[in-house]
């Protein structure tokens, strides 16, 4: 696969370099802060998050399918990295990072990129409004300075610590965050371009410096100085048992991860006009999150919020991307001790801001008013990703999705009986034109309207058995509408063609779409039913009915279900019927040309 030399790259010149250069500084100040933030609210280190940031950063720009997708870690990552560290331990975290890279790369290779995308956005709403009120609540601890507090997994425990512990409340705490608070919300107002949440972080550091020293927990009190250095290249200690036992863990860091950055690349397409390449994205994801493993950083995934920042900063291509790793890097080597002095407070409205920010409350609120089966799904998402975790979430979610589009795809489907109707001057076939004095004992017509799949495919079957329990002698299925039939739908369907044709009777298909006719010939069922039974148009499968009937059976009847049915009953009632038509009409192919439309 070509990773260089494509499109991303194409017409690249010093000038753009000059605007990579220029988006990629900007938003490497940016994610410093937030790298630092989300490792921190998921149980580790903060410079795990700053190596995540420089590595991954530079490897999903290079090895991705956006040309201006930026990667890192993410918030929507806390939930899930901080449970693993609780139950599994930080060393483990690596390992399920460094499967959950495999399977992504993986999915990138099979070509999965797609299968991703038709994930319900009631599943991808509950599931994401759940994350960012899982993040915000998890920082009023920071927020208000509470000591002596037990880590703890389980969104009950972690509020009832809150509430054990509220007599610890710290005001000095209280004000640096509401400092940093007014500065995040200020700053994008004013000036939009200046990175708001650094500069929320030193004012609010500096005030609690230069006031009251000593008074709020910082980075350094609570996980030690910062190094200064990338950490050395660590193989983490892989077996059957680790295999077996992160699998689970590894898969939801995939699929998120998957997700995460896919949305990501598709907001940058929004922005921009340009397409990204889902399945090499997914690959470039698997590199990184194999590799930043081996070098003690936390899973990493597309950064909506700092992709968005990259392309308004005037990026050209990945360069871009490069270049934001970069920057931390130097910021990392340079600047490092001094990151240990920032407060937890001064933290903790900068990772609820990013909560606040992906919450989506606007779309969530939106499939709330609706009131259809989607605000249930959504509801139910949402409330087990706070309350359970996100795997359960997402399995539910996906399992009452597929219950209800079976339900629905099963309401859509519709056979009637159906006749020419002679006071139409192309003479299409009607349900209306069916009734106690018309209706042809020899030939059957139907129209079949829906998906042929295993959640209606025995509906189907039963429908038109109970239909033809007196045994015409031809049955015509216009199959036009039906657009999909699965293996279940053809083993119903097939189970109908042996029924009529063991008691000697004749099924015609007409105007059947591609996909379920390959499905047909691939099953041999076509030549069950006969290849010259299949007609591109109704009308010739009713000319070519006419010519199976029994004639005397014909003789005496005053159904008139058809134009031919005055001379094949020898009675002379029909005339009235068709007799307005009669110019217009020359032949059966003339009769029906337009009976497909």
């Amino acid at each position: 696969m070509k990773w260089f030399g494509d499109s991303r790259f194409q017409n690249y010149s010093l000038q753009a370099l000059q605007k990579d250069m220029m988006s990629g500084l900007i938003v490497g100040i940016v994610a410093i802060p937030l790298g630092m933030g989300f490792a921190i609210a998921s149980g580790v280190k903060p410079e795990y998050g700053l190596y995540t940031t420089i590595i991954a950063g530079i490897l999903i720009s290079l090895f991705g399918g956006s040309k201006f997708q930026i990667g890192g870690p993410t918030g929507a990552f806390i939930p899930i990295l901080f449970a693993i560290v609780m139950q599994y331990g930080y060393e483990d975290l690596l390992i399920a990072g460094f499967m959950a890279g495999v399977m992504l790369f993986l999915m990138g290779l099979f070509k999965l990129g797609g299968v991703i995308k038709f994930i319900p956005r009631p599943v991808t709403i509950g599931f994401t409004t759940g994350i960012a009120v899982t993040i915000f609540c998890g920082q009023i601890a920071n927020f208000l300075g509470l000591r002596g507090l037990e880590k703890t997994e389980n969104f009950f425990s972690s509020m009832k610590q809150i509430v054990l512990h509220f007599s610890t409340i710290n005001p000095l705490s209280i004000l640096t965050a509401i400092i940093c608070l007014v500065i995040l919300i200020i700053i994008p107002k004013w000036f939009p371009k200046v990175p708001a949440s650094l500069i929320g972080l030193l004012v609010s550091t500096i005030v609690a410096l230069l006031f009251y020293p000593g008074k709020v927990q910082t980075i350094g009190s609570t996980y030690g100085a910062i190094s200064n250095s990338l950490p050395s290249l660590h193989i983490p200690e892989l077996s059957i048992e680790h295999l077996q036992t992160l699998i689970k863990p590894a898969f939801t860091i995939a699929m998120l991860g998957g997700i995460e950055s896919l949305m990501s690349a598709v907001v940058a397409d929004g922005m921009t006009g340009t397409r990204h390449n889902s399945n090499r994205e997914l690959m470039g994801q698997g590199i990184a999150n194999m590799v930043t493993p081996l070098f003690g950083g936390i899973p990493a995934t597309g950064a909506i919020a700092r992709t968005a920042t990259n392309i308004k900063s005037g990026a050209v291509s990945p360069i871009s991307g490069v270049v934001h790793g970069i920057v931390v890097l130097l910021v990392l080597m340079l600047f490092a001790p001094y990151a240990s002095m920032i407060p937890l407070a001064s933290m903790a409205p900068v990772l609820m801001l990013v909560a606040w920010n992906m919450s989506e409350r606007k779309e969530f609120a939106h499939m709330l008013k609706t009131r259809t089966a989607d605000s249930i799904v959504l509801v139910i998402t949402c409330v087990l990703t706070i309350f359970a975790d996100l795997t359960i979430a997402v399995e539910m979610g996906l399992l009452l999705s597929a219950i209800l589009f079976v339900k629905h795809m099963s309401s859509l489907l519709v056979t009637k009986k159906v006749l020419p109707d002679p006071s139409d001057i192309n003479a299409r076939v009607s349900a209306n034109m069916v009734g106690e004095h018309r209706n042809c004992p020899q030939i059957s017509i139907y129209t079949v309207d829906g998906a042929l799949f295993f959640g209606v495919a025995r509906m189907f079957e039963q429908a038109i058995m109970d239909e033809i329990n007196y045994k015409p002698k031809v049955l015509i299925l216009k199959m036009d509408n039906v657009l999909y039939m699965d293996t279940t739908g053809e083993s119903n369907f097939a189970s109908l063609v042996k029924h009529f044709k063991k008691h000697g009777g004749i099924i015609i298909i007409s105007e059947i779409q591609d996909q379920p006719r390959e499905v047909l010939r691939k099953t041999g069922l076509d030549n069950l039913i006969g290849a010259d039974r299949f007609f591109d148009n109704t009308g010739d499968a009713i000319q070519y009915a006419l010519t199976k009937l029994n004639r005397a059976q014909c003789a005496g009847c005053k159904q008139f279900a058809f134009r031919e049915c005055t001379a094949l009953s020898g009675c002379a009632e029909a005339e009235s019927i068709h007799e307005p038509k009669r110019n217009h009409i020359r032949s059966r192919k003339q009769e029906f040309p337009g009976i497909n439309k």
